[in-house]
């Protein structure tokens, strides 16, 4: 990767930037003087180090005339010794722009729909979906997010067969992408007399909510259905027929929404979903696809892989895929998430960087 390069056109972008918003015409247009500043945002971090970086340059090769011509042995060691100094803070300085310089993905700033569903294990399951939805609630207040409920199905001893929620706030999908896959538990249940540990797990979807201009969806392939809301809702529950069932017939895609008063406010989060959905499938691929030529350990595109374990006896939680081990499930199970995501952000990034650095 030729840093230098890449930050000679960084700067270039940026001042070609700044020149477009001392245009007068761009105050008459919010959408594109919105889309500037945001750019302007982005780039000046980079533009920053790269001044940074040219000053280090410029003092090495100052200091390289000095060593060169060796006119006074004195000034020639203090040069020799700075020099030492400036190569250490250009590697470390090097290393932080490489990162920087890795592509964000556009989907990170997005809100998203999370899906948790109980999968094998029974009752079990349900209730650890269930503790699931608590963990991402807790996770989601912690970070100053608004959560939405969309949809649930309630199980008869606790948790839920299905629960779906909104997130939205900050860099959402960006940091819960990584939260698809299945998660497996392994703890004694409540119901089992012989103390004997049971495993069970759930499944967790993170689609990035996206616009109608994401997704074109032809209205006349849609069957829009209502029905009466069950479970969770307050006083409207199984009064009127607010909740909305929405069949995208060519893909053959449900999505319902019931916790909303209105069948117009539930039909309107129900969209929401279904372009979601839509948007997801295409966005798999692609991640298929590129995991295939990096190999990454991260982003797989394999909704269906397990990634995690909960193991309650140990206290133990084990993400799979990057080897992570940690031994604070209890503060995990109530939000204590940060650490983990981290984790697979940086690895992904690393995996990002190799992949440019290779390319």
């Amino acid at each position: 990767m030729d840093i230098e390069e890449k930050l000679k056109q960084i700067k270039s972008r940026f001042e070609e930037v700044n020149a477009a918003m001392s245009d007068p015409s761009v105050f008459d247009d919010p959408e594109k003087y919105t889309k500037l500043t945001k750019e302007r945002s982005d780039l000046e971090d980079l533009v920053r180090d790269y001044d940074l970086w040219k000053d280090l340059v410029s003092r090495k090769e100052g200091n390289d005339e000095l060593i060169e011509v060796d006119e006074d042995p004195e000034i020639t060691e203090m040069a020799k010794e700075e020099n030492k100094e400036i190569k250490e803070e250009l590697l470390t300085l090097e290393e932080v722009i490489k990162v920087k310089l890795v592509p964000k993905d556009p989907e990170d700033t997005k809100n998203a729909i999370i899906e948790i569903r109980a999968g094998t294990g029974g009752d079990e399951a349900a209730i650890f979906a269930g503790d699931l939805f608590d963990m991402y609630r807790r996770y989601a207040d912690s970070q100053n997010w608004n959560l939405s409920l969309l949809s649930l199905t309630e199980s008869d001893k606790g948790g839920y067969k299905e629960i779906v929620f909104s997130l939205e706030g900050d860099e959402i999908f960006g940091k819960m992408k990584y939260e698809s896959g299945v998660h497996r538990v392994q703890r004694v249940p409540e119901t089992e007399s012989q103390g004997r540990v049971h495993t069970s797990a759930a499944t967790v979807a993170v689609l990035p909510e996206v616009e109608e201009v994401d997704v074109h969806i032809n209205p006349s392939d849609l069957r829009i259905d209502t029905f009466r809301a069950s479970g969770a809702g307050g006083q409207h529950v199984n009064k009127t027929d607010s909740a909305i069932r929405i069949t995208h017939e060519p893909t053959g895609i449900v999505v319902e929404c019931q916790e909303e008063r209105s069948q117009h406010q539930n039909k309107e989060k129900a969209m929401t979903m279904l372009r979601s959905k839509m948007y997801d499938i295409e966005l798999e691929k692609k991640e298929k696809a590129r995991a295939a030529d990096r190999k990454s350990q991260v982003s797989t595109g394999d909704r269906s892989a397990k990634i995690r374990t909960y193991n309650f006896p140990q206290g133990r939680f084990t993400d799979h895929r990057i080897n992570l081990t940690l031994y604070n499930l209890d503060n995990i199970m109530k939000g204590d998430l940060q650490e983990a995501i981290e984790a697979l952000r940086v690895q992904d990034n690393l995996d990002k960087l190799n992949e440019i650095s290779e390319g």
